[in-house]
């Protein structure tokens, strides 16, 4: 069985991680998968291995399908459009099964409510060479009535079995550590930095360089590291962040791949993570965490950040947390309150792992459709 999936990268490579987990998690499963992306150099250091059963090729303008051997499945991710030459030479192409080929269109990651009404509904292809066929919407989700997370079936098996310091010791020497001490200190608490440019990260520099426990911030690679080495170019800033204690030690991290990035989750204890893939890698690491969400010009991501803490049950002091770190709200950063947040995350992971994963579901539904 073959399938085709389309990703266009947009920014900040959410969606080619997204395709690149799921084409890989087909692949586990007997899935031969051609990954058509527009600008693949990411996977260069997210996913540098590559993967047995993945063909990754250059989704060019136009797209080269002279010599293209169809597919079963199509899928179009994140409403990018499938390229029409794929479409005007793919579309009178039969299945084994004699059925024309599965067309899915995989939506983005939400917790409201439309997801389950408009979920595996589908949608009449009215014009172009293959009009008259149906491509179907797949929403991710939360709940049984949607199409679930990614999961890979040994994921708790490897967290169980990672050794966390020997993780951070075999890195160590490929970081950067620019402030405060470069060793890790007896009893030092971890939190890693996967963001956008929050306008409170001061208030947490501040508040971490300030409290009674050692703290390391593990600063991912891009935007995160640029939004904190702002701070640092800046004296005044610099002297009112440290102005009490200086609790606070700063390490930068290089490029990971995906299967370190989930390293890093599991060696912190607590993870403050952006966009969607990271949002679904922090639940499974059963660790605290703060969720960033995509900034949306209309201010549409408010509603998706409240569904999500809603769907979570999430607890008062992490709700303002969230509100806060999102710009929701103006009013200063509360305290990070690890305790409260850990029995929550663990309670929702447990709940979500009851749940078909996404490329489970995908499949059972490429069987009863065609």
């Amino acid at each position: 069985m073959r399938w085709d999936i389309f990703c266009e990268v947009i920014d900040n490579f959410g969606d080619i991680g997204v395709c690149w987990r799921l084409s890989a998690n087909l692949a586990a499963r007997g899935v031969q998968v051609r990954l058509w992306v527009d600008d693949p150099s990411a996977l260069a250091w997210m996913a540098p291995q590559g993967c047995p059963g993945v063909e990754v090729r250059r989704w060019t303008q136009p797209l080269d399908v002279d010599t293209l051997e169809p597919s079963d499945v199509w899928v179009e991710a994140f409403g990018c459009t499938i390229a029409p030459e794929f479409i005007a030479a793919c579309a009178y192409y039969t299945c084994a099964n004699g059925l024309k080929p599965l067309w899915i269109n995989l939506e983005y990651l939400s917790a409201e409510p439309y997801v389950e009404r408009c979920h595996a509904l589908p949608s009449l292809v009215r014009e172009g060479p293959a009009a008259g066929r149906h491509k179907w919407f797949f929403y991710p989700g939360f709940t049984a009535h949607t199409g679930g997370l990614l999961r890979e079936a040994d994921v708790a098996q490897r967290q169980a079995d990672f050794d966390a310091d020997t993780w951070l010791q075999a890195l160590w020497p490929r970081l950067e550590h620019a402030h405060g001490a470069p060793a890790r200190q007896a009893g030092e608490q971890t939190i890693s930095l996967f963001c956008y440019e929050p306008a409170a990260l001061e208030g947490l520099l501040e508040q971490l360089a300030n409290t009674d426990t050692p703290t390391r911030l593990l600063v991912t690679t891009g935007r995160a590291t640029r939004a904190v080495q702002t701070f640092f170019t800046d004296k005044n800033r610099l002297q009112r962040i440290f102005h009490m204690r200086r609790q606070l030690s700063i390490s930068y991290f290089p490029a990971l791949d995906q299967r370190d990035f989930d390293h890093l989750l599991w060696a912190s204890d607590c993870n403050l993570v952006r966009g969607e893939d990271s949002l679904v890698r922090a639940i499974w690491a059963g660790k605290p965490f703060v969720w960033q969400i995509y900034p949306q010009d209309d201010d549409a991501h408010h509603a998706k950040l409240e569904a999500f803490l809603d769907m979570a049950q999430a607890p008062a002091s992490l709700r303002q947390f969230h509100r806060v770190w999102n710009g929701l709200e103006s009013s200063p950063l509360p305290p990070l309150e690890w305790t409260e947040w850990r029995s929550n995350v663990r309670a929702l992971r447990g709940q979500l792992l009851q749940q078909v994963d996404l490329a489970t579901q995908l499949l059972d539904f490429k069987s009863k459709t065609r």
